[in-house]
């Protein structure tokens, strides 16, 4: 077998049990996430998602099952920060803020991400995780199995979202 692409691509591996057919998230659990993307081309499109946002924020809140992870990351001088916090019944439950370096921006958002959903899912008594953040295109890399330059932050992302889901039918996460 030819390993130059390990040479770019160091944790690529074709072989990656998450991302065989039949097996990736997509494939196993495409009733437990969603999307929400935004169209900011026009002021109305985008007043109507944030209408919209506002409404998932408010009934997320009063459901003491729910949680809300609001993140973010942001590379300054090569350093990158990323933030989130978890709220569930309209209280705020965690804050936790990471300085990194030499990472991309899409590697600093796939770790804010993960870090939020498995701070989330240590609360047991949640079983719906609404994640808002600027960046939906890094949150569709999850669930997509032919984006190999990332595929260490994806399998490890995979592995703590199937858990959560497995745990039952009503388990969600909403993007």
């Amino acid at each position: 077998m030819d390993n130059k692409f390990n040479e770019v691509f160091p944790s690529f591996s074709p072989f990656n049990h998450e991302f065989s057919l039949g097996n990736r998230l997509i494939d196993v659990f495409p009733n437990h996430f969603s999307f929400h993307p935004s169209n900011r081309s026009n002021n109305q499109d985008i007043k109507n998602h944030l209408r919209h946002l506002d409404n998932i924020t408010i009934q997320v809140s009063l459901d003491p099952h729910s949680a809300v992870v609001v993140s973010d990351a942001s590379i300054k001088n090569q350093v990158t920060t990323s933030i989130f916090h978890i709220h569930s019944h309209d209280k705020s439950i965690i804050k936790t803020i990471h300085h990194m370096v030499r990472v991309t921006s899409t590697e600093a958002e796939l770790f804010t991400i993960r870090c939020g959903i498995i701070q989330a899912t240590y609360l047991s008594y949640i079983n719906q995780i609404v994640i808002i953040m600027d960046s939906i295109h890094a949150a569709k890399k999850i669930f997509n199995s032919l984006v190999h330059p990332y595929q260490l932050q994806l399998v490890l992302i995979s592995q703590d979202i199937r858990e959560f889901f497995k745990k039952g039918n009503n388990y969600y996460i909403e993007f």
